[in-house]
């Protein structure tokens, strides 16, 4: 006899889906990658992620317009097997998933890595299981939970980094910036190298096409899905853009005082505005928007895995099964795990 089958419940509205695209490109990541941004740049870290924030709004237009007409799960497989044919849709859906599948195990080693270096006493394999386990029950309890421990955990994430930019500010104040033009464009910069910086910037927006796999759980999913999918890069871009300008007039240029001292240029950055206190609390935020990030990655790759089950392309019995209990296609959620 086989399984009740259930069904996916529209649950989400605009908030929530944006809040999940956010805490997927992980709003701290712009504190993480300043300093090689500005490395690359030539002390232009806005202007590059300006650039990425334009570039990418391109495909988010793009991604908008075909969730508007199919506001399905699929996502970019569906999008190519509709327009385009099967065989492609096919080939589009593996890279895709490939996609889905690798971020959220560089999402929870991350944020494994950040835990062990503040409690070293715990592996990283223990923190990585405890993070996965954790993620995972979450998501298979029901979209409800996720939905509220997401907005919780970007909310808090947020405001991190908006504490962190109220300190560089009062720096600011206590130390004027001599030019407010340079961290935008100045005599070292040149086209090639700000566009080669816009191209590692453009990594911070991975995951804003993510909020389409949340197509068939929300609601009006063709009005919300496409004004969620462009807020989530004009409110990442903006974020990104500001934080990079005022970061860049707190340290102007690109010397961080060593080879290599660029990777840790934001915690440079928070030591010099706020103490090594202070810089240990901010990597705190970078823990959180790891853990949200994990959240909302593992949930829209079990939608993908899902949608693909549904359709036949993967086992249809174990990923295109829903939970008639959660309403979460939990065999999907646990392989991602």
């Amino acid at each position: 006899m086989s399984q009740p089958q259930g069904h996916l419940e529209k649950r989400l509205g605009l908030p929530s889906v944006v809040a999940f695209g956010l805490a997927y490109m992980a709003p701290s990541l712009v504190m993480v990658i300043f300093g090689v941004i500005s490395v690359a740049s030539a002390g232009t870290a806005p202007t590059a992620f300006l650039i990425a924030t334009l570039a990418m709004l391109l495909t988010a237009l793009s991604y908008a317009k075909l969730s508007k007409h199919y506001p399905v799960s699929g996502s970019a497989y569906f999008y190519a097997r509709r327009l385009l044919n099967s065989p492609i849709g096919f080939l589009v859906g593996w890279s895709i998933l490939l996609d889905y599948l690798f971020l959220p195990m560089v999402a929870w080693l991350v944020q494994s890595v950040y835990l062990n270096a503040q409690f070293p006493e715990i592996p990283v394999w223990a923190w990585m299981l405890i993070n996965a386990g954790l993620t995972t029950a979450i998501n298979i309890i029901g979209l409800v939970l996720s939905n509220r421990v997401n907005m919780v955990l970007t909310a808090f994430s947020v405001f991190l980094v908006l504490l962190f930019v109220a300190y560089c500010l009062v720096f600011l104040v206590h130390h004027p910036a001599h030019d407010y033009v340079t961290p935008v464009w100045n005599n070292q910069t040149s086209v090639g190298g700000v566009t080669a910086a816009a191209a590692i910037a453009a990594y911070s927006y991975l995951g804003f096409d993510a909020v389409t796999t949340l197509s068939e759980e929300t609601k009006s999913a063709s009005k919300t899905i496409p004004r969620a999918v462009i807020l989530v890069i004009v409110i990442g871009g903006l974020l990104f853009v500001s934080v990079a300008y005022v970061m860049q007039l707190v340290h102007p240029g690109f010397d961080f005082g060593g080879s290599g001292n660029e990777q840790v240029g934001g915690y440079i950055l928070s030591i010099q505005v706020g103490g090594q206190t202070f810089a240990d609390w901010t990597n705190l935020a970078a823990v959180i928007a790891g853990f949200a990030s994990g959240l909302a990655v593992q949930l829209s790759s079990s939608r993908l895995l899902y949608f693909m089950g549904r359709d036949g392309v993967l086992s249809k019995r174990l990923f295109g099964w829903v939970s008639p209990l959660t309403k979460t296609p939990i065999w999907a959620i646990a392989f991602t795990g």
